[in-house]
């Protein structure tokens, strides 16, 4: 006995949605033609991200039909009536403003250290020792985060080689980047290359608690801050929002630089955090054609400084351009092998063994 279109129907009444009504009852069938033994239809879902879901649904509609006696074919196609539904945008995620109110100084979770690396004046290095010295400590095996907390004038994103927007998948959680084996967060991310951040105190403090509250910096031994030179509102939010480990003071041997340093010094003594070691950076220059070595910014001021505060000298570190070069190009020179990266490794051997990192 030939099938007839109301046999094919009745069949489609059996093949049911989640909610328990069939093809027919959701009127999702088209196109519907009885040729002889073979049948033909069209279940049209209400647009392309449904279609998607529906292929377990066609092919069962496909099976019942087939299953017919008098049928010796079923094709069965699978449309959607509109357009696929336009993802939706990410959620704004704005960086600045206020700060929010807190009980007391906080820690961002799984964190288990923060180390402030400052200066008292900008243009001693102070950037290219926190990148280099977060990548030293993640080499010997230690979980590193790298803050760049420099708002004005952030660094990080060119020497540690990373330039794009992190994600945020509700407009307020912020998943940062990574490179080098360094977990990585800086305002220059979230900022157009090359445009000014013109904001007041309020705006920075508000950005530098979104970067350690809201960032998921996962599990780390150690956080390391990058602040900017001076003794400014982000320190000062720092030291007073944050429950900081404690500071370490880059400077160079210039007796103009270490007048500086000690105000940095000083700032860290009054808001009570620890000064946990001094880098002595540019300490000495050695040419590379005759192996002369020069004290161009003079010698021994860091190392006496360190000895006068009873606090270690963590380490010497030359003028080196190899060092600048592999900033400039993003890959810091501790990630390689030679001379320099073997200088930050001891710093950073010697910050683990002390129990700071």
């Amino acid at each position: 006995m030939p099938v007839t279109k109301s046999d094919v129907e009745a069949a489609l009444a059996r093949v049911a949605l989640p909610d328990g009504k069939s093809l027919i009852d959701h009127d999702l069938v088209r196109a519907l033609t009885v040729d002889g033994d073979k049948v033909r239809f069209v279940i049209e879902a209400p647009n392309a991200d449904v279609a998607k879901a529906m292929g377990p649904l066609r092919d069962a509609a496909e099976r019942v039909v087939a299953d017919l006696p008098g049928v010796a074919s079923a094709t069965v196609a699978l449309t959607a009536h509109g357009p696929a539904a336009k993802p939706a945008n990410p959620p704004s995620l704005k960086i600045g403003g206020h700060p929010k109110p807190q009980e007391g100084p906080t820690k961002p979770s799984g964190v288990q250290r923060i180390l402030a690396i400052a200066s008292g004046k900008g243009g001693v290095g102070k950037s290219t020792v926190s990148s280099n010295l977060a990548v030293a400590l993640a080499r010997q095996g230690r979980k590193v985060g790298l803050l760049d907390a420099d708002i004005y004038g952030p660094s990080q994103p060119r020497m540690m080689g990373v330039n794009k927007r992190p994600a945020s998948p509700d407009g307020k959680t912020i998943i940062p980047l990574h490179a080098h084996g360094v977990t990585l967060m800086s305002i220059g991310f979230m900022m157009e290359e090359g445009k000014a951040v013109v904001w007041r105190g309020p705006m920075l403090m508000g950005a530098l608690q979104q970067m350690l509250g809201q960032v998921e910096w996962g599990e780390l031994d150690v956080l390391l801050v990058d602040l900017p030179p001076g003794t400014g509102d982000v320190q000062l939010t720092l030291c007073t929002k944050s429950e900081l480990t404690g500071a370490i003071v880059v400077s160079t041997p210039q007796d103009v630089a270490l007048i500086d340093a000690r105000k940095a010094i000083d700032m860290f003594n009054t808001l009570k955090t620890p000064v946990l070691g001094l880098i002595e950076n540019m300490s000495s220059y050695v040419c590379p054609s005759c192996g002369h070595e020069a004290d161009i910014f003079g010698s021994g001021g860091v190392a006496a400084e360190a000895e006068k505060m009873g606090v270690p000298l963590l380490g010497n570190l030359p003028i080196d351009l190899d060092t600048r070069l592999a900033g400039d190009s993003g890959t810091p020179i501790a990630a390689g092998d030679s001379p320099m990266a073997d200088a930050y490794a001891r710093i950073a051997e010697g910050l683990i063994k002390g129990g700071m990192a």
